[in-house]
Order: structure tokens, then sequence, then C-alpha cells
């Protein structure tokens, strides 16, 4: 039987650490946790096979019968603490919540921890996507399409900035993600003889019109700059998606779908 802990005074220590991993990623890469919030974002990374270290709840919005009974499916004994009303107001960042927050600890993310299962596997790229919403938004259509991976190239934070867990809705947990430099994703993706197709503007192909069907990455770039020179050199084919409108360029998440799932449905004929 977990004993559990009650916490009503927002100057506790454990409090004041949760609002500074919430904020500061260099504490969450120095103490290698991060916090996370929601019922729905605690099953995906119970799925996902993460270790949780404490279990926050608050029992006007979820029962602790029901707190004791997520806590009863994980195969470690996380510390169980019940929180009082205005503590869990300060430490959730969702103004509609579950009344459920958690301390996880965080997994690697290795180039060379990626495995596929396939030898034609398709992978997502991105390379320096800043804005944490438009990498959730990624990593939800990564996980719709269930892709072998998603490569984030000269990433410009971690992955479990609350705000990337918020917005992919879990999908940070369901992926298999990698980081590194592109210098390092690039030799990693020629040593397993995988295509590379860029997203650009110059020397492109309409993107129907490339065959997907063989070991394939789709890489995007940022929405201002597009991707580097050096993803341009090495790229196996340009492609472009014909804009019928005034501007050149959309959303690099639905760009990304857009790309990802004609290349689901060549695999499907």
């Amino acid at each position: 039987m977990n004993e559990i802990k009650q916490i009503s005074s927002l100057q506790n220590s454990l409090i004041k650490k949760v609002l500074v991993l919430k904020d500061k990623s260099r504490e969450r890469k120095k103490e290698g946790v991060f916090v996370l919030e929601g019922q729905r974002e605690l099953e995906l990374a119970l799925k996902g096979d993460y270790q949780i270290q404490t279990l926050f709840f608050n029992d006007v919005i979820i029962s602790e019968d029901a707190a004791l009974k997520i806590i009863g499916r994980l195969n470690s004994q996380p510390q169980l603490i019940s929180v009082s009303k205005e503590v869990y107001q300060k430490i959730a960042y969702r103004e509609t919540t579950e009344g459920l927050l958690a301390i996880a600890k965080c997994k690697s993310h290795g180039l060379e921890e990626l495995q596929f299962k396939t030898d034609s596997p398709l992978i997502l790229v991105a390379e320096a996507t800043e804005k944490p919403g438009n990498i959730g938004a990624l990593l939800r259509t990564a996980d719709a399409a269930n892709l072998d991976a998603v490569i984030i190239a000269n990433p410009k934070g971690d992955m479990y900035n609350p705000n990337i867990i918020r917005s992919s809705v879990g999908c940070v947990f369901t992926n298999q993600i990698a980081t590194g430099s592109t210098s390092d994703v690039l030799k990693f993706l020629k040593g397993k003889n995988i295509d590379l197709y860029c997203a650009a503007l110059s020397a492109s192909k309409n993107y129907i019109e490339v065959d997907y069907k063989k070991a394939s990455a789709i890489v995007v770039g940022t929405e201002s700059t597009g991707l580097s020179e050096e993803w341009l050199e090495n790229s196996t084919q340009n492609i472009i998606i014909p804009m019928r409108g005034e501007i050149d360029s959309m959303n690099v998440s639905v760009s990304a779908a857009i790309v990802i799932f004609e290349a689901l449905r060549q695999r499907e004929i």
C-alpha cells in the first residue's frame, strides 16, 4: 500500500522543484527528469515505458482510489502525493485539467539507439525547429502515420519542454525519437542507405513524382529559413508542394503531413 503524502504549501521544496523543472530546460537536463500533466499523457508515457518518480493528484478532481489504480499499473512504485487545490492550480499548466501531474525520468535520444523493424523505414527529419507547437504537431503527424522514427537535427531545446508534451498530446512518448547535429544525422542516415527527400524551393520535383517506397527520410526545415546547405548538398532529391495561392510555403507540420501521407499511399499500392 502506497503511503500518501499531503502537500498544501506553495513553499514546499518539492513544489518549487516542479515549477523549476517546468520552466528550465537546463534543470531538466541536469536532473534527468521532466514534468508531465494529464491522464492521457500519463497513459502514453506508461505505454512508452517511461519511469514515473512522483505522482501528484488533487482529490477534488480525481479520487484517491483512481490515483492508486494508476500507481498499481506501474512497474516501479513512485511517491504518491495529494496536493491542495491551491497547490495544484500553481503547478498545473492547463486550464482544463484532470488532476494528475507527474515527475518522470527522461530517456536518452541518441541516434545509435534507433532501431528499425523494416529494411525500408520511413523517417521524418526536422532541422532546427524552434517552436514547441510545430514540434508537437510534427510528432502528432508522425504518430498518426506510425513512422519508424523522428529525428530532430540541431535541436534548439529539449524534447521534454511542457509545451511540446502538451502540443503533441503525448505523442512525444509514442514516437521513436532521436536528436543530433546535422552532420551526425546525415552520417547516420547515409550509413543506413536511407534516401533523403528535402523540402526546398530550388532544384525540386513535385512531391508526388518521387518514389518513397525504399528507405526514405522526409526532411523539413524552419518556415523562415528552410534547410541548411548541408542538407541540400546531400539530398537525394529536393521536393516541393506546388502552391496555388500567393504565398510560397505552408506551416512546416502541414507540409510534412502532406508528403508523409503521400509516401504511405505509395507504399500501400
